[in-house]
């Protein structure tokens, strides 16, 4: 990682096509797996798409990588596998229970990630995010992420819904943090084969998201509506980063308020 080229080369194509994918891992020593189809309500409207994609193209991925003698995978696993288990913080040994079609697919990934590692000869971390958040999210689309969203009406002067109570709880991790995991995943020794929790620990309700974003915007006459709960949503959700930060050095450095400003700050030069 000491020599990275600033030189990108664009190649467009889909993880289910497997001539692109061999096409793309030609020549290449280190692959960051992060194409999926991700939100939970879409893998509910369409269990079959989303197994598509994250399931059998994820392994298109593997088996082109192995092919090509790639030495090692980091692929983006997700915190959804987690469930409603009820202990908290989350750790890599509590037990599974995936809500969802989008959550039972992203273990599907772990589970031949390191089988992979085991009996075919290349290296595979996973990494379980919590919700990553920063600059660029989209938030159009009914399945746009909750921090986009709020941001987008706040700038547009509008009020903001959040679904249920709003007691929901998760895991924010702004995405240089995110990406600072993904480079110390791809070289970190002895990691391969295992899942690690990427996040802060520190548990944030949607509710306090939403409160904290409308002060961020000096929107003190934003009213903060309820609507009705999603299905498939899970009830809470908090990392522990221990052995992430034991196995690769991993350390968050974005406090959660700060990332969020920053991450306002940009959407507004975005829009001005």
């Amino acid at each position: 990682l000491a020599e990275v080229s600033a030189d990108v080369e664009l190649q467009r194509g889909d993880i289910r096509d497997a001539d692109a994918v061999d096409q793309a891992m030609d020549g290449v020593r280190l692959v960051f797996h992060h194409a999926a189809q991700v939100s939970v309500p879409a893998s509910v409207a369409d269990p079959t798409h989303n197994h598509d994609v994250n399931a059998t193209g994820t392994l298109r991925v593997l088996e082109g990588a192995r092919a090509a003698g790639v030495e090692r995978v980091v692929y983006a696993a997700s915190c959804a596998i987690y469930g409603n288990e009820p202990s908290l913080p989350k750790r890599e040994t509590s037990p599974l229970d995936p809500q969802s079609p989008y959550a039972a697919t992203k273990y599907f990934g772990e589970v031949y990630g390191a089988a992979y590692t085991q009996t075919m000869d290349l290296e595979v971390v996973a990494l379980r995010y919590f919700n990553a958040f920063g600059p660029r999210q989209d938030p159009a689309g009914g399945y746009a992420a909750v921090i986009p969203v709020f941001i987008a009406r706040l700038l547009a002067g509008q009020d903001i819904g959040v679904h249920g109570d709003g007691l929901q709880t998760r895991d924010f991790v702004h995405v240089d943090d995110i990406v600072a995991a993904n480079l110390l995943a791809s070289h970190a020794p002895g990691a391969s084969g295992r899942s690690y929790n990427i996040g802060t620990g520190r548990e944030t309700s949607i509710l306090d998201l939403a409160v904290h974003l409308r002060d961020i915007a000096g929107a003190s006459g934003c009213t903060i509506s309820h609507t009705p709960a999603r299905v498939g949503d899970v009830r809470r959700s908090v990392a522990d980063i221990s052995l992430a930060r034991e196995a690769l050095g991993y350390a968050p450095t974005v406090n959660t308020r700060d990332g969020l400003a920053g991450t306002f700050d940009w959407y507004r030069g975005a829009t001005a």
